[in-house]
């Protein structure tokens, strides 16, 4: 938390605003549209922003959508929710986000066979803009509709503008682990101010103007409530600042890792900032002494929480009947890459522990195959 959330916030109890109206939500959107450049609009998560984009965006049963494979499991929920289908494109190594060139050859084929989907959910991952250029133009010729999945990407930016400020639609999470927090919520953005004003309508169970409860069409309880809002009044006052210390936290490890063979941080696209929310590493087992795995288990056994990559939706149960485009380089990373602790107030001292930690795992194996030898001899 920085200096003014527990304010707002107080301000929200004090006037006795605490519910999904009240100044904190109009001050917050007012504040992120000023940031993007796009009408904004409060929700009381990333999942309800990505599901109002599609519904936005007119996605129905019967439908394809198309979502970057390598992901979390709430890009492409939603789709279901709309009774659609997803389709999983795979990643480029040079961002580890949706493959611009892929996308082209596969949109290509199935326009020569009247198959092209409805939408497209591109996510900019763990703080890093996808190549929105070439996916924009590719969906524009080809008549479809893109959702840009930010929740993991505040704070970046793509050729000098905000990352989710190019799609006609985006999503925005403010879960407790994102670079910003409003404990829970999230935000939507549109380029058609109609488009933002429909979707604020939609969050509020969409009851239509007058005294009466009356309904004509099918609304969502997806409101983010004025406390909560004001906790991300403050947050917006800090992002700069956030995005700073993840950076500064990811190059340390950078750093403290430049010695060791087989580990390397993501790629950093040379098109935008990389806000690296998380610090992200690919492990090469075969250079660096030990697979990803046993490098997760080393760092649990010092009381270290570090994670794998995102698992692709074209792996997951849920989704085994989904057709994929390629497929081999989001396993890949996922197979490999691992998240190390990335938290905006680590303490360097407790980075160093996990440097000291990794470099552990690191040089134990080539340790051991020394001792062989020596036994041998």
């Amino acid at each position: 938390m920085g200096e003014n959330e527990q304010r707002y916030a107080d301000g929200a109890f004090s006037s006795n605003w605490v519910s999904t109206v009240g100044p904190n939500l109009g001050a917050f959107e007012d504040a992120f549209s000023r940031r993007m450049g796009v009408p904004s609009v409060c929700l009381s998560s990333g999942t309800a922003a990505i599901h109002l984009g599609l519904v936005l965006m007119g996605v129905g049963p019967g439908d394809e959508v198309f979502c970057s494979t390598l992901t979390f499991a709430a890009s492409a929920n939603p789709i279901r929710y709309q009774g659609a289908t997803p389709v999983f494109v795979d990643s480029d190594r040079d961002s580890w986000n949706l493959d611009p060139q892929l996308l082209y050859d596969v949109l290509r084929v199935r326009a020569a066979t009247n198959r092209l989907p409805k939408a497209l959910i591109v996510v900019d991952i763990y703080g890093q803009s996808a190549d929105m250029d070439p996916i924009l133009e590719i969906c524009g010729k080809y008549g479809v509709a893109v959702l840009e999945d930010a929740a993991e990407a505040l704070g970046a930016t793509y050729k000098g503008k905000p990352a989710g400020s190019l799609a006609p639609v985006s999503a925005y999470s403010f879960n407790g682990n994102k670079i910003i927090t409003t404990a829970g919520g999230g935000m939507l953005t549109a380029h058609d101010q109609a488009l933002a004003d429909k979707a604020r309508f939609l969050a509020t169970q969409a009851r239509d103007p007058g005294i009466a409860y009356e309904h004509s069409v099918t609304g969502y309880n997806y409101r983010m409530s004025n406390v909560l809002a004001g906790i991300g009044r403050g947050q917006m006052e800090v992002l700069d600042l956030r995005v700073q210390q993840r950076r500064a936290i990811a190059f340390r490890y950078r750093d403290g890792f430049a010695d060791l063979p087989g580990i390397s941080l993501m790629p950093q696209a040379t098109y935008g900032l990389h806000t690296n929310w998380l610090s992200c590493f690919q492990v090469d087992a075969s250079k660096f002494g030990c697979t990803r795995d046993a490098l997760l288990r080393h760092l649990d056994s010092r009381d270290i929480e570090a994670r794998p990559v995102w698992k692709p939706m074209h792996l997951q149960a849920l989704f085994a009947d989904c057709e994929v485009y390629g497929g081999e380089v989001a396993s890949d990373l996922f197979r490999n890459g691992i998240c190390l602790p990335s938290s905006s107030n680590l303490k360097p001292v407790d980075q160093a522990r996990v440097i000291d930690a990794v470099r552990e795992a690191a040089v134990a194996p080539m340790l051991s195959k020394e001792a062989a030898e020596v036994r041998v001899a």
